[in-house]
C-alpha cells in the first residue's frame, strides 16, 4: 500500500505527460516513502492513452484511469482520489507548469505541521496578463463571497490528508476551493509558495468565460454551502461511543465554523462540519 499518492489529471497533454513523470521520479527519489501516481485521463483525443500506457508499463508506480468521455476536472480528480491507496493525497496539473519537486516540501510541511491541507500559491506565475487577471479577479471574488482568504485557490499543487479530503462535497468546479472546503470542517490550512513555469507543450484548455463566468457562479453555491453547515456541539453523553467523524487532524468536537479564518502559516477554522459527501459529477 502507497504511502503517498499523486493524482494528475490529464487532457490533450500527450507531449507533457513522459518529462513531468521522470520529473516526479526524481522529485521523490532518495525519500523513504512508498509513492503512486495516478494519471486520469479526461476524454483526450490525442496521443495522451498511448503515453500513459508507455508510462505505466516502464514504471509499475504509475497507474492510469481512462474515463469513457470527458468529465471536466472535478470529476477526473475524484475518480483518482477514489482509486488512491495512500493517506496523503496530492494534485498537480498535467501541463507542467507545476513543479513536482515542491511535494516532497509540502508532505514534510503537512506531517511536521499537523496540517490537513497544505495549499500552494504561485508566487512568480509564468502565465501571460489574461489568465493573470482572471485569476485575480475570480481569487478575489471567492475570497469576498466566500470569507476565507487564501493567496491563491486555483493553483493545483496540495498535499492532503485522505481522512479529510474524502468527507468534503464534491461538485463541478470544487477544484477552485479546496482551501474553502477543508476551512468548513475544521481543519488545519497551511499555504506555501510553490513554483510555476510557462508552458511549454500543449494548449490551455480555460480561457476568460469557461474560467471566469463558471467560477463566479459557484462562489455562490459555496456560500450557501457556508452558511447552511451545520454546527452543533454535544453537552452530554449517555452509554455512547462518538465519533470524532471531520477527518481533520484537529480531532474537533463537531461543531461547524459558519466563518473559516486563514493565514499564511496556517489556521484552523472552529470544529467540523457534519455535511454530507456527494459523488461529483464533473469539473
Amino acid at each position: 500500500m502507497a504511502d503517498i499518492s499523486i493524482i494528475i489529471p490529464v487532457l490533450n497533454e500527450e507531449d507533457s505527460i513522459l518529462p513531468l513523470a521522470r520529473e516526479l521520479a526524481a522529485a521523490f527519489s532518495g525519500r523513504a516513502w512508498d509513492w503512486e501516481c495516478i494519471w486520469v485521463d479526461d476524454g483526450s483525443t490525442d496521443q495522451s492513452r498511448a503515453r500513459l500506457a508507455e508510462m505505466s508499463r516502464r514504471d509499475p508506480r504509475h497507474r492510469h484511469l481512462i474515463l469513457a468521455k470527458h468529465a471536466g476536472q472535478a470529476a477526473a480528480l475524484w475518480a483518482g482520489f477514489s482509486a488512491a491507496g495512500g493517506g496523503i493525497i496530492c494534485t498537480l496539473d498535467g501541463d507542467g507548469q507545476n513543479d513536482p519537486a515542491d511535494l516532497p516540501l509540502f508532505i514534510d510541511a503537512l506531517r511536521s505541521q499537523d496540517a490537513d491541507l497544505v495549499t500552494g500559491y504561485r508566487a512568480s506565475r509564468q502565465d501571460d496578463w489574461v489568465r493573470k487577471s482572471t485569476s485575480f479577479i475570480g481569487n478575489a471574488a471567492r475570497n469576498i463571497l466566500t470569507g476565507h482568504v487564501v493567496k491563491d485557490s486555483a493553483c493545483a499543487a496540495r498535499a492532503m490528508r485522505r481522512a479529510a479530503l474524502m468527507r468534503l462535497p464534491f461538485f463541478h468546479g470544487m477544484q477552485r476551493f479546496f482551501p474553502t472546503l477543508f476551512a468548513l470542517r475544521g481543519c488545519r490550512i497551511i499555504e506555501m509558495a510553490a513554483r510555476h513555469r510557462p508552458r511549454l507543450k500543449g494548449k490551455a484548455k480555460y480561457g476568460v468565460w469557461n474560467r471566469l463566468g463558471p467560477g463566479l457562479l459557484d462562489c455562490f453555491g459555496v456560500l450557501w454551502l457556508r452558511r447552511r453547515a451545520l454546527s452543533y456541539e454535544v453537552a452530554a453523553q449517555g452509554g455512547l461511543q462518538c465519533e470524532k467523524d471531520s477527518g481533520c487532524s484537529s480531532g474537533s468536537s463537531g461543531k461547524a465554523s459558519s466563518s473559516p479564518d486563514s493565514s499564511s502559516n496556517g489556521s484552523r477554522a472552529n470544529g467540523a462540519s457534519a455535511a454530507s459527501s456527494p459523488s461529483p459529477s464533473g469539473g
